[in-house]
């Protein structure tokens, strides 16, 4: 009872009305207890980024057992102390309130206090640890049955972070999908903190993809949402994001203006990641402007405050900008230590460890999303199997198919694990076989099946032959970064033999390479012609009554560039979409997207970078006649 008094004595330092207020409030909550997140934040809301308020309620709520209280205000406390950068401080004070929030039995606080501590890990640039203290309160979250509107907050802050740990991975599309799941489960909450938050983030991503106006919206947009709630460090984190694309689109004065505003405000915020990145930023818009020795000072305090509070993606970001204004001093050689010293935090935080473990957790995910459709497929063998128990023939058949198709599952799971240790390639290509194969594999062994059905023993045996040569060459291709353009243009016609069975022969296709062209020499990425093929012709000629026709020409653009042309006489991609919109089942494919990203990690070793136009074509009435996609391929 001696701490209900303490609180009416204007325990936190406001006026005396508002003491008496906060000292009834505390008092009933107290006496109360609540044990739920949002009961105690109704109260202490208003006092949860006080640290003096804070240890006054740990102290009182000590002296009253009141150890979910406790575990509130630790967790608070140290959100102020990460705010501040102080993450040693911050740390500590998670892990006590996670070892209480577990001895109580208490899961909002459980999960709070691991959402915490990956907060803190991740502003650290910890990768590992950060993710694994994520993936703990996801999996406690999840299972949680009747969430609170906490629980599902917090569902998002995980979803939040594990989008942050795509774009450390540089894989700036699979991020920009986690933080629209999370901006659609926000906007259910109406909760607009996370709604700015997550623009923001879709901003930061777009913003690295080098698409600047796509980024500004969402920075404009999360600006907005901060205003609306006040929030200063948003503002404040909005305006300097803003300020970096007017750097990057070459508007240094109007990044000037709007970064010197920034320096006193982030600095009364006592954030130091946020100030140590005006500061940078400030320096180089100052650098760009030509006052050198200002940029100078800017960066190197940018930096120092970085390196002091532990901040080493912040650090490389300075050694970067402190190179070019080397480089613009004509101090070649020092520009070339802060290169090199870049270089090796730029290591150091993305280390084979880290990316291994990272890639090895967000394929649980997707594994774990995929089981609905793994179920479907195993009750489709099962009809298969049931309609082929007619006579030995088809029996012997079936077995040999479901035997190759279990085969095939076994080799790609083996693959898939043993690629686990490689860098990011080996995580596009393991996805892009899990997008083709369960539709593709499944659909062609059905069309074999009709075959087998019908007693057309010489088609089946023809078409499983071919089959099993394209599976082979995908398996083998996947694994590899580049293959020898024959070999492509060989697995293409096999995908399309296989295909047109569906479409009883109908679709009439030609491959053309001109005569200057080795196709023994060339080297092109491995199997980067089936997702255009595929395309071409599941929205372009399946929806054409008759006439079907795709060509596949290569030829040279000139002495450095190889160029595959894909033509197709289908509907167009405008009748295309129209019809996807009334389909009531509806494929989704990010196959093209991922080859472009191969293809941009294939340029990296060459001079020249690759492009990839898709154009419409139509006939003179301005009715669609197809569509043509060019790639062109650098081969220097």
């Amino acid at each position: 009872m001696m701490s209900l008094i303490f609180f009416a004595l204007g325990y936190f330092g406001f006026s005396q009305t508002e003491e008496q207020v906060l000292s009834k409030e505390v008092e009933e909550l107290l006496l109360v207890a609540p044990k739920t997140y949002l009961k105690i934040n109704k109260a202490l809301k208003p006092y949860r980024r006080d640290t003096i308020a804070l240890n006054r309620f740990i102290q009182s709520a000590l002296e009253n057992n009141y150890q979910a209280g406790y575990t509130y205000a630790l967790n608070q406390k140290g959100t102020v102390y990460r705010n501040l950068s102080e993450f040693k401080r911050a740390i500590a004070l998670h892990q006590e309130a996670l070892v209480l929030s577990e001895e109580i039995e208490n899961k909002e606080f459980i999960v709070l206090s691991l959402n915490m501590l990956g907060v803190v890990y991740r502003r650290m640039d910890a990768i590992k640890t950060a993710l694994d203290y994520h993936h703990r309160a996801l999996e406690l979250a999840e299972i949680i049955e009747n969430p609170s509107v906490h629980i599902k907050r917090h569902i998002n802050i995980s979803f939040n972070s594990i989008g942050n740990l795509y774009h450390t991975l540089g894989q700036y599309d699979l991020a920009i999908t986690q933080f629209k799941k999370a901006l659609e489960l926000e906007g259910a909450l109406n909760n607009k903190l996370g709604l700015a938050i997550n623009n923001q983030n879709i901003g930061e991503a777009n913003e690295q993809k080098g698409q600047l106006d796509i980024a500004l919206d969402y920075y404009r947009k999360s600006l907005a949402l901060n205003d609306e709630i006040n929030n200063k460090f948003g503002q404040v984190l909005c305006k300097n994001s803003i300020a970096q694309v007017y750097l990057k689109q070459d508007m240094p004065s109007a990044a000037l203006v709007l970064l010197q505003t920034l320096k006193e405000p982030a600095t009364n915020l006592g954030d130091k990641f946020l100030l140590s990145s005006v500061l940078i930023n400030l320096g180089w818009a100052e650098l760009d402007s030509g006052t050198i020795s200002e940029a100078e000072k800017n960066i190197v305090k940018g930096r120092k405050l970085a390196s002091a509070s532990n901040m080493p993606s912040l650090v490389m970001y300075a050694d970067l900008h402190l190179s070019d204004l080397e480089e613009k001093r004509e101090n070649f050689s020092k520009a070339l230590e802060y290169q090199k010293e870049a270089k090796k935090i730029y290591k150091e935080i993305t280390n084979d460890r880290n990316l291994s473990y990272v890639n090895d957790l967000i394929l649980k995910y997707q594994s774990d999303r995929k089981n609905s459709q793994i179920s479907e497929l195993a009750q489709e063998n099962e009809l298969v199997k049931s309609r082929l128990r007619k006579n030995q023939t088809t029996i012997l058949v079936s077995t040999l198919i479901i035997g190759l198709i279990g085969t095939i599952l076994f080799i790609m799971y083996r693959q898939s694990q043993s690629n686990y240790e490689k860098r990011v390639l080996g995580l596009e290509q393991h996805m892009l076989r899990s997008q083709m194969n369960p539709h593709f594999l499944f659909n062609s062994l059905n069309s074999i099946k009709l075959y087998i059905i019908n007693n057309d023993k010489k088609n089946a045996v023809h078409y499983l032959n071919k089959f099993s040569k394209l599976v082979r060459r995908i398996l083998e291709g996947s694994a590899l970064k580049e293959t020898q353009l024959s070999e492509e243009l060989e697995t293409a016609e096999l995908y399309l033999n296989i295909e047109n069975i569906r479409f009883s022969d109908e679709i009439e296709y030609s491959i053309e390479v001109a005569d200057d062209i080795n196709a023994e020499q060339v080297k092109i990425p491995s199997l980067v012609l089936q997702p255009f093929l595929e395309n071409a012709i599941w929205h372009g000629l399946s929806s054409k009554e008759a006439n079907k026709k795709i060509w596949v020409i290569v030829a040279k653009k000139d002495s450095i560039h190889l160029q595959i042309s894909i033509i197709d006489n289908g509907v167009g991609r405008k009748v295309s979409e129209e019809i996807k919109e009334n389909r009531v089942l509806k494929r989704n494919s990010v196959g093209i997207d991922i080859t472009k990203e191969r293809l941009a990690n294939f340029a990296k070793d060459y001079q020249n970078d690759f492009s990839i136009d898709i154009i419409d074509l139509f006939n003179e009435e301005g009715n669609s006649r197809g569509t043509k996609i060019i790639l062109e391929i650098p081969m220097v």
